[in-house]
């Protein structure tokens, strides 16, 4: 009997974690492994995201659609962010992650992991303002945004060149859409090809994080761990499932069980634009047209941070507790204004999830130094905020494509939005 892939990476997730229990450090001999697997995906993101962006913004052939769907998709992210930190806050105040943490535990976390917190200062202090985000989406070179991978500029040209696509004769642009349809379907492939590998790759990252990490310092702050890590699931599984239910008129189970295989690829890389290729597809099987994927997806990979805001939320509250700083009303909302903010200043910059939260502890006047007191648990918790950001892209394509289809025929809701 042939084991389906996503079972096979599953297991290959549960072996990885025994195999880094039971040999440690001893573990890290197969993580050239998992490092191909991750640089073998990572390969193909940038051409597809290019390809399949300018090709789903050609096919939506008019302007003032796409403007449409970028405002809604926009707002989508936006109303998902501000939820998704609501809720960390509420687990965070309830259950005080912070009260009862031993001062002698907190004196070794900050001495153990002093120094990778203040690599994080210091990208979050070298961090470009708002402002200067936004001016250097447009390029001054177009081959060098390629060369340095950077998402935001390639995005932006792809949404320029698919927007120039349709307002030349069809005669012209419709010969340049077929090039761009056959490379998408050429890198599709590729990645099929790369998820062959998966299962290698997922059990070589997994074992690589426990064997490295260890479980120590997992069970030392297990009480923080916990909250984030329930939040971040509670999230996922409520409130996506309204979403894809209620706005998307899809069943969650079925949501669910096809997008799997990109669940499982974003816990083991930890990378929302690794995870990519694999998500576009997932939401592809559930009816997911690919004009709508090919445009909410990339872009959510690159602004859309739920999962992280949660986090951000929670660890934001814990070390405050920690240094015994009452947050209070105002403090809560800076927080909820911030974290939707640092959304957008912390896209594309290495370690985003670090510098957002930084972000937010510099403006309560929380001690950035707190870092060191969540470095230790930081691989652990960005496996699951990143799974989370990439189910709420997946929903969002599956909202988007809802609205537009039904707007676009008119037609009643599909017979699967029933449970």
């Amino acid at each position: 009997m042939k084991i389906k892939l996503h079972t096979q990476i599953f297991i290959g997730l549960i072996l990885g974690i025994v195999a880094g229990i039971v040999f440690r450090e001893k573990v890290l001999i197969i993580e050239p492994v998992g490092t191909i697997f991750l640089r073998t995906i990572t390969m193909i993101v940038i051409p597809l995201v290019f390809v399949s962006l300018m090709l789903g913004t050609a096919s939506l052939g008019d302007v003032r659609k796409l403007g449409r769907i970028g405002a809604k998709t926009a707002i989508y992210f936006v109303i998902t962010t501000i939820i998704a930190i609501c809720i960390g806050l509420i687990l965070a105040n309830s259950i005080q992650p912070g009260e009862g943490l031993p001062e002698n535990v907190q004196a070794q976390l900050l001495e153990d992991y002093q120094t990778k917190a203040q690599d994080g200062i210091q990208r979050f202090e070298e961090k470009p303002s708002i402002l200067e985000v936004i001016i250097n989406i447009v390029p001054t070179n177009p081959v060098a945004a390629f060369i340095e991978g950077n998402m935001l500029q390639i995005i932006f040209m792809a949404l320029l060149f698919g927007m120039v696509l349709t307002l030349i004769p069809s005669d012209k642009s419709q010969v340049l859409i077929k090039i761009l349809d056959g490379l998408n379907d050429m890198f599709i492939q590729v990645v099929h090809i790369v998820m062959k590998l998966a299962p290698y790759g997922v059990l070589a990252l997994s074992a690589v994080v426990i064997g490295r990490f260890g479980t120590d310092i997992l069970f030392t702050l297990l009480k923080y761990c916990l909250v984030v890590i329930g939040g971040l699931v509670l999230y996922a599984v409520t409130f996506n499932s309204l979403s894809v239910k209620i706005l998307g008129r899809m069943k969650p189970l079925h949501f669910f069980r096809a997008t799997k295989e990109a669940i499982i690829i974003a816990l083991s890389t930890s990378s929302s634009m690794a995870t990519l290729p694999v998500a576009m597809e997932g939401v592809e099987h559930v009816g997911v047209s690919r004009e709508y994927s090919s445009f909410v997806i990339p872009l959510g990979s690159t602004i859309n941070m739920d999962g992280t805001a949660l986090y951000q939320g929670v660890s934001a509250v814990f070390i405050a507790q920690i240094y015994g700083i009452e947050l209070g009303i105002a403090g809560q909302v800076t927080i909820v204004l911030m974290a939707v903010l640092s959304s957008v200043g912390a896209a594309g910059v290495p370690m985003a999830g670090i510098i957002a939260l930084a972000i937010v502890l510099k403006q309560l006047g929380i001690p950035l130094e707190g870092i060191a007191l969540i470095f230790g648990v930081e691989r652990i918790l960005d496996m699951t905020r990143t799974a989370v950001n990439v189910i709420g892209n997946m929903a969002c394509s599956v909202v988007i494509h809802e609205l537009e289809e039904k707007k676009k025929s008119g037609s009643p809701p599909r017979e699967d939005a029933e449970l």
